[in-house]
């Protein structure tokens, strides 16, 4: 492969694991959106396109193999690569994680514990992914230790969320709600909400992981994967 084509690669690998994390963030949003507005529409969008997801991700995952197996890349090359390779994967799992929120979305029958700021734990979640991506297009190792930095103030939203509505379970046991919802109901659409706020403190959690194959990427530096 001459020198100038395999440089091409490189830059178009770059360019689609971008496209790839837009698509993913914008899927994550609009399942954030089905959430708080009951938008099946929107819902039923992130559920469908979740195919396309796994399409540009088998694609990318084939790309990067043909560039270990034909081009055999050295230092930084390799890491940028393998880094990418690693990357896609996360973004991938993101993508179910958005359709999982999406299905909740449509699931849900009642509104329970509306306290719990499901749209701030998201946000949240979804600027360490953007802010991650960030760190891996611009090749800023300070943005890569700050998405580190900020899983455990997700980590704390989440905690505090589950932990808020397992207390009020167990000290008033009021498996009914607010209104003449049948308990086992009620039950259900709890256990939905429990699952929405791990699912967001999982989508953190590959932010995270996106931050330390960057760094590693940047820095040879493996100070985030362990």
């Amino acid at each position: 492969m001459a020198r100038n084509t395999y440089q091409a690669r490189l830059e178009e690998l770059e360019k689609d694991v971008l496209y790839l994390s837009e698509l993913v963030a914008e899927r994550v949003r609009y399942a954030l959106n089905a959430l708080e507005d009951k938008d099946e529409r929107q819902a039923e969008e992130v559920i469908e396109g979740d195919r396309e997801i796994n399409r540009i991700y088998l694609d990318l995952e084939q790309d990067c193999i043909d560039l270990l197996a034909l081009q055999q890349p050295v230092a930084g090359d390799l890491r940028f690569i393998a880094a990418s390779f690693k990357i896609i994967t996360d973004l991938e799992r993101i993508g179910d994680l958005a359709t999982n929120l999406a299905q909740y979305a449509l699931d849900a029958e009642n509104d329970v514990y509306t306290e719990v700021d499901i749209r701030r734990i998201g946000d949240s979640a979804l600027d360490m992914v953007d802010q991650a991506m960030d760190a891996y297009e611009t090749e800023d190792t300070d943005l890569c230790r700050s998405v580190a930095e900020r899983d455990d103030s997700l980590d704390e939203m989440c905690d505090n969320a589950s932990q808020s509505i397992v207390r009020d379970l167990m000290s008033t046991g009021d498996f009914e709600g607010d209104g003449d919802v049948e308990p086992e109901e009620f039950l259900v659409d709890v256990r939905r909400l429990l699952l929405t706020v791990r699912d967001l403190e999982r989508i953190g959690d590959h932010a995270v992981n996106v931050a330390a194959r960057t760094l590693y990427m940047i820095d040879n530096d493996d100070s985030l994967l362990f």
